[in-house]
Protein backbone atom coordinates (compact mmCIF):
# COMPACT_ATOMS: atom_id res chain seq x y z
CA UNK A 1 0.00 0.00 0.00
CA UNK A 2 1.25 3.49 -0.85
CA UNK A 3 2.48 5.82 1.88
CA UNK A 4 -0.02 7.91 3.83
CA UNK A 5 1.29 11.44 3.31
CA UNK A 6 -1.55 13.57 4.61
CA UNK A 7 -4.22 13.29 7.29
CA UNK A 8 -6.83 15.48 8.91
CA UNK A 9 -7.99 14.11 12.26
CA UNK A 10 -11.23 15.49 13.78
CA UNK A 11 -10.48 19.01 12.56
CA UNK A 12 -12.70 21.80 13.84
CA UNK A 13 -12.65 25.38 12.53
CA UNK A 14 -14.99 28.01 13.89
CA UNK A 15 -15.39 31.70 13.14
CA UNK A 16 -17.24 34.37 15.04
CA UNK A 17 -19.53 36.90 13.41
CA UNK A 18 -20.45 39.28 16.19
CA UNK A 19 -22.10 37.13 18.84
CA UNK A 20 -22.77 34.33 16.40
CA UNK A 21 -20.47 31.30 16.16
CA UNK A 22 -20.13 29.79 12.70
CA UNK A 23 -18.89 26.18 12.69
CA UNK A 24 -17.34 25.73 9.26
CA UNK A 25 -15.52 22.43 9.92
CA UNK A 26 -17.02 20.08 12.50
CA UNK A 27 -14.71 17.15 13.13
CA UNK A 28 -13.39 16.67 9.59
CA UNK A 29 -11.32 13.56 8.92
CA UNK A 30 -9.47 12.81 5.67
CA UNK A 31 -6.56 10.61 4.62
CA UNK A 32 -4.72 10.92 1.31
CA UNK A 33 -1.99 8.58 0.12
CA UNK A 34 0.96 9.02 -2.17
CA UNK A 35 -0.18 9.28 -5.79
CA UNK A 36 -3.86 9.60 -4.87
CA UNK A 37 -6.05 12.38 -6.32
CA UNK A 38 -9.10 13.48 -4.34
CA UNK A 39 -11.85 15.81 -5.55
CA UNK A 40 -13.37 18.03 -2.89
CA UNK A 41 -16.90 19.07 -3.81
CA UNK A 42 -19.76 20.85 -2.10
CA UNK A 43 -21.90 23.98 -2.44
CA UNK A 44 -20.43 27.47 -2.39
CA UNK A 45 -19.85 28.58 1.18
CA UNK A 46 -19.58 25.04 2.50
CA UNK A 47 -16.01 25.63 3.69
CA UNK A 48 -13.91 24.00 0.97
CA UNK A 49 -11.41 26.87 0.92
CA UNK A 50 -11.22 26.82 4.71
CA UNK A 51 -10.47 23.11 4.64
CA UNK A 52 -7.67 23.68 2.12
CA UNK A 53 -6.25 26.56 4.19
CA UNK A 54 -6.14 24.34 7.27
CA UNK A 55 -4.72 21.44 5.27
CA UNK A 56 -2.04 23.73 3.85
CA UNK A 57 -1.04 25.05 7.29
CA UNK A 58 -2.21 28.55 6.41
CA UNK A 59 -4.75 28.45 9.26
CA UNK A 60 -4.64 26.55 12.52
CA UNK A 61 -7.63 24.38 13.45
CA UNK A 62 -9.48 25.17 16.67
CA UNK A 63 -9.36 21.47 17.51
CA UNK A 64 -8.09 18.30 15.90
CA UNK A 65 -4.79 17.76 14.11
CA UNK A 66 -3.15 18.03 10.70
CA UNK A 67 -0.49 15.44 9.85
CA UNK A 68 1.93 15.94 6.97
CA UNK A 69 4.14 12.94 6.21
CA UNK A 70 3.30 11.62 9.66
CA UNK A 71 4.31 14.81 11.48
CA UNK A 72 1.71 16.46 13.71
CA UNK A 73 1.60 20.18 12.88
CA UNK A 74 -0.67 21.63 15.57
CA UNK A 75 2.05 22.65 18.02
CA UNK A 76 4.60 23.81 15.47
CA UNK A 77 5.68 27.43 15.53
CA UNK A 78 5.26 29.75 12.57
CA UNK A 79 8.79 29.18 11.23
CA UNK A 80 8.45 25.40 11.39
CA UNK A 81 5.04 25.53 9.72
CA UNK A 82 6.43 27.75 6.97
CA UNK A 83 9.35 25.39 6.40
CA UNK A 84 7.07 22.34 6.26
CA UNK A 85 4.68 24.12 3.91
CA UNK A 86 7.46 25.38 1.63
CA UNK A 87 9.00 21.94 1.15
CA UNK A 88 5.99 19.62 1.28
CA UNK A 89 2.92 21.46 0.00
CA UNK A 90 2.17 23.08 -3.36
CA UNK A 91 -0.76 25.45 -3.85
CA UNK A 92 -2.79 26.25 -6.96
CA UNK A 93 -5.52 28.87 -6.68
CA UNK A 94 -8.40 29.92 -8.92
CA UNK A 95 -6.44 33.04 -9.87
CA UNK A 96 -2.81 32.46 -10.79
CA UNK A 97 -1.21 35.09 -8.46
CA UNK A 98 1.92 35.23 -10.62
CA UNK A 99 4.33 38.11 -10.01
CA UNK A 100 3.66 40.43 -12.99
CA UNK A 101 7.15 41.96 -13.19
CA UNK A 102 8.87 38.57 -13.61
CA UNK A 103 8.91 36.12 -16.52
CA UNK A 104 7.22 32.73 -16.46
CA UNK A 105 10.58 31.08 -15.79
CA UNK A 106 11.43 33.52 -12.99
CA UNK A 107 8.06 32.96 -11.32
CA UNK A 108 9.02 29.28 -11.00
CA UNK A 109 12.62 29.97 -9.99
CA UNK A 110 11.77 32.32 -7.10
CA UNK A 111 10.08 29.77 -4.77
CA UNK A 112 13.00 27.40 -5.33
CA UNK A 113 15.54 30.06 -4.33
CA UNK A 114 13.47 30.79 -1.23
CA UNK A 115 13.46 27.04 -0.55
CA UNK A 116 17.25 26.85 -0.66
CA UNK A 117 18.04 25.78 -4.24
CA UNK A 118 20.87 27.47 -6.08
CA UNK A 119 20.00 29.59 -9.10
CA UNK A 120 21.34 27.16 -11.70
CA UNK A 121 19.40 24.22 -10.27
CA UNK A 122 16.27 26.35 -9.96
CA UNK A 123 16.43 27.51 -13.57
CA UNK A 124 16.96 23.96 -14.81
CA UNK A 125 14.00 22.68 -12.79
CA UNK A 126 11.83 25.58 -13.99
CA UNK A 127 12.75 24.90 -17.60
CA UNK A 128 11.89 21.22 -17.25
CA UNK A 129 8.49 22.02 -15.75
CA UNK A 130 7.70 24.54 -18.47
CA UNK A 131 8.66 21.96 -21.08
CA UNK A 132 6.38 19.37 -19.44
CA UNK A 133 3.54 21.89 -19.62
CA UNK A 134 4.21 22.83 -23.24
CA UNK A 135 5.42 26.34 -22.38
CA UNK A 136 9.14 26.23 -23.11
CA UNK A 137 8.73 28.85 -25.85
CA UNK A 138 6.96 31.17 -23.39
CA UNK A 139 9.60 31.02 -20.66
CA UNK A 140 10.70 34.64 -21.08
CA UNK A 141 7.18 36.06 -21.32
CA UNK A 142 5.68 37.97 -18.40
CA UNK A 143 2.22 36.95 -17.12
CA UNK A 144 0.53 39.84 -18.96
CA UNK A 145 1.80 38.39 -22.24
CA UNK A 146 0.30 34.96 -21.57
CA UNK A 147 -3.24 33.66 -22.05
CA UNK A 148 -5.34 32.66 -19.05
CA UNK A 149 -4.61 28.98 -19.62
CA UNK A 150 -0.89 29.64 -19.97
CA UNK A 151 -0.85 31.68 -16.77
CA UNK A 152 -2.52 28.86 -14.88
CA UNK A 153 -0.08 26.32 -16.27
CA UNK A 154 2.77 28.48 -14.99
CA UNK A 155 1.01 28.58 -11.62
CA UNK A 156 0.90 24.78 -11.62
CA UNK A 157 4.61 24.62 -12.45
CA UNK A 158 5.31 27.03 -9.59
CA UNK A 159 3.30 24.81 -7.21
CA UNK A 160 5.41 21.81 -8.22
CA UNK A 161 8.73 23.66 -8.27
CA UNK A 162 9.95 22.47 -4.85
CA UNK A 163 8.87 18.86 -5.48
CA UNK A 164 6.14 18.82 -2.80
CA UNK A 165 4.45 15.68 -1.55
CA UNK A 166 0.99 17.25 -1.57
CA UNK A 167 -0.77 19.60 -3.99
CA UNK A 168 -3.79 21.59 -2.82
CA UNK A 169 -5.81 23.23 -5.58
CA UNK A 170 -8.76 25.56 -4.99
CA UNK A 171 -10.94 25.78 -8.12
CA UNK A 172 -7.80 25.77 -10.30
CA UNK A 173 -9.79 26.03 -13.55
CA UNK A 174 -12.60 28.26 -12.28
CA UNK A 175 -11.52 31.29 -14.33
CA UNK A 176 -11.00 29.38 -17.59
CA UNK A 177 -13.28 28.55 -20.49
CA UNK A 178 -14.45 24.89 -20.61
CA UNK A 179 -11.99 23.73 -23.28
CA UNK A 180 -8.99 25.40 -21.63
CA UNK A 181 -10.15 24.13 -18.23
CA UNK A 182 -10.12 20.55 -19.53
CA UNK A 183 -6.59 20.92 -20.89
CA UNK A 184 -5.20 22.56 -17.74
CA UNK A 185 -6.90 20.05 -15.45
CA UNK A 186 -5.56 17.11 -17.48
CA UNK A 187 -2.03 18.50 -17.21
CA UNK A 188 -2.37 19.02 -13.46
CA UNK A 189 -3.55 15.44 -12.92
CA UNK A 190 -0.92 13.98 -15.24
CA UNK A 191 1.92 15.81 -13.49
CA UNK A 192 0.61 14.93 -10.03
CA UNK A 193 0.28 11.25 -10.89
CA UNK A 194 3.64 11.02 -12.65
CA UNK A 195 5.34 12.56 -9.61
CA UNK A 196 3.41 10.37 -7.16
CA UNK A 197 1.87 13.36 -5.40
CA UNK A 198 -1.14 13.38 -3.15
CA UNK A 199 -3.59 15.93 -4.54
CA UNK A 200 -6.76 17.50 -3.15
CA UNK A 201 -8.65 19.60 -5.68
CA UNK A 202 -11.73 21.66 -4.81
CA UNK A 203 -13.99 21.96 -7.83
CA UNK A 204 -17.58 22.68 -8.80
CA UNK A 205 -17.13 20.85 -12.11
CA UNK A 206 -18.57 17.30 -11.83
CA UNK A 207 -16.91 16.07 -15.02
CA UNK A 208 -13.49 17.12 -13.74
CA UNK A 209 -14.16 15.64 -10.28
CA UNK A 210 -15.13 12.32 -11.89
CA UNK A 211 -11.64 12.01 -13.40
CA UNK A 212 -10.02 11.86 -9.99
CA UNK A 213 -9.45 8.74 -7.90
CA UNK A 214 -11.98 9.65 -5.24
CA UNK A 215 -14.64 12.27 -4.51
CA UNK A 216 -15.51 13.59 -1.05
CA UNK A 217 -18.29 16.09 -0.33
CA UNK A 218 -18.22 18.76 2.34
CA UNK A 219 -21.72 19.12 3.80
CA UNK A 220 -22.66 20.99 6.97
CA UNK A 221 -19.07 20.98 8.15
CA UNK A 222 -18.30 17.27 7.69
CA UNK A 223 -16.87 15.20 4.87
CA UNK A 224 -18.96 12.42 3.37
CA UNK A 225 -18.14 10.04 0.51
CA UNK A 226 -19.79 11.22 -2.70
Amino acid sequence: MSELVFRLADVVRTYRQGRKKLEVLRGVGLEVREGETVALVGPSGAGKSTLLHVAGLLEKPDAGEVFVSGEACGNLGDDARSHLRRHNIGFVYQYHHLLPEFSALENIVIPQIIGGSNKQEARQRAGELLDDLGLSERADHRPGQLSGGEQQRVAIARALANAPKIVLADEPTGNLDPHTAEDVFALLLALARSAGLAAIVATHNPSLAARMDRIVRLEEGVLVPN
